[in-house]
């Protein structure tokens, strides 16, 4: 009996340790992810200020893809450990997560503080083509179950569409610094690249790189262990639990450099650059994020996730025919941040509950 006891008790404080050990290598993710994507976007910027490149080209380029960043190092770790079996759940349950996370929180917030004008370009060029983006990697996962194969699973998002994602970014990159060259007016000044030294400037880059890749490995360390964890204590399904982590605490977690960046906008009156951070993060998740992770490994999920897609499909429309009225008004944010309530308690029931849908 004392012998029972006392393994019952060395079980539960091995099982407490992982736990632990799970939470901080979250914590500590996140917080790499943070910090070290300030520092390659200061990095960057400072370099291609020095080499004159235009403040737009960088605000487009350097800013949308260094937050970014965070999501690429999540899903690429987790598209590399896919290989070696599993799912990719966290990966595609990342990007989507975080793109129904920048509309519904943080341009919610954003416009909490204050409307948001919207102007007619926004909605004749960057719109639509967030529309596309979001109504073609919504196309790419429904198409999952036409080319499953035994020996890896239901494909989500297949090599080939990979690759066209990927495309897809060095198309729209082009099609940003097109436009530029026709909109020379639109250009701000060149600011000031201040005291900051080259050698300064490229150590920022290399460690922000690293520890963003840092940061990705621990994330997903961290959350596949809690979820697996609790999948076991609780008796959930291992991939909803893996799609729960990946879509809510994985999700807001890389989301915070773009809630950091549009919330401080938002507070100052740069409302632009509040929306455009928002439009341009999530069409450099979807092409960039998903577009290089599918090409390094195939991303299999669950069946849940047609319902996830379809929700940052809705809410992409949604924020699409807020935006014709010329202005995001707090009413607006009410509206969002009301859904991504509604949004989370759907997630938590659908674990707890197994639903399939």
């Amino acid at each position: 009996m004392l012998v029972d006891l006392l393994n019952g008790w060395i079980k539960d404080l091995h099982i407490g340790i992982q736990i632990a050990l799970f939470v901080v290598g979250l914590a500590l993710g996140v917080f790499c992810l943070v910090k070290f994507c300030d520092w390659f976007v200061d990095g960057a910027g400072v370099i291609a200020a020095k080499l004159r490149v235009s403040p737009l080209i960088i605000g487009l380029t350097v800013v949308a893809m260094g937050t970014s960043l965070p999501e690429l190092a999540v899903s690429v770790s987790d598209s590399v450990t896919a290989i070696r079996g599993g799912n990719a759940n966290v990966a595609i349950g990342n990007v989507v997560g975080s793109d129904i996370c920048n509309i519904l929180l943080v341009l919610g917030f954003s416009t909490v503080f204050t409307p948001i004008a919207v102007k007619k370009s926004v909605n004749r060029r960057e719109m639509p083509i967030l529309l596309a983006v979001t109504a073609l990697t919504t196309l790419f996962v429904c198409l999952f179950g036409l080319h499953s194969a035994a020996d890896i699973g239901d494909l989500a998002i297949t090599r080939y569409e990979g690759i066209i994602l990927t495309v897809g970014i060095v198309i729209y990159i082009t099609y940003l610094v097109i436009m530029a060259r026709r909109h020379p007016e639109q250009m701000d000044e060149q600011q000031a690249v201040g005291d900051m030294p080259w050698w300064k400037a490229i150590l920022f880059v290399v460690a922000g790189a690293v520890g963003i890749i840092v940061g990705g490995q621990l994330v997903v360390f961290g959350a596949k262990g809690l979820a697996l964890e609790g999948a076991a204590a609780l008796r959930l399904d291992r991939d909803m639990s893996e799609a729960l982590v990946g879509l809510t605490i994985v999700a807001v977690g890389t989301s915070l450099p773009e809630l950091v960046t549009s919330t401080v906008a938002a507070r100052k009156g740069q409302n632009e650059l509040a929306l455009g951070n928002v439009i341009g993060s999530n069409i450099f998740n979807m092409l960039f994020v998903l577009g290089i992770s599918a090409t390094v490994n195939p991303l299999t999920t669950g069946s849940q996730v047609l319902v996830d897609v379809f929700v940052m499909l809705a809410v992409t429309v949604m924020l699409f025919l807020f935006g014709l009225s010329g202005r995001l008004n707090r009413t607006h944010g009410a509206v969002l941040l009301g859904c991504y309530g509604v949004y989370l308690v759907y997630l938590v029931l659908r674990t707890v509950l197994g639903w399939s849908f």
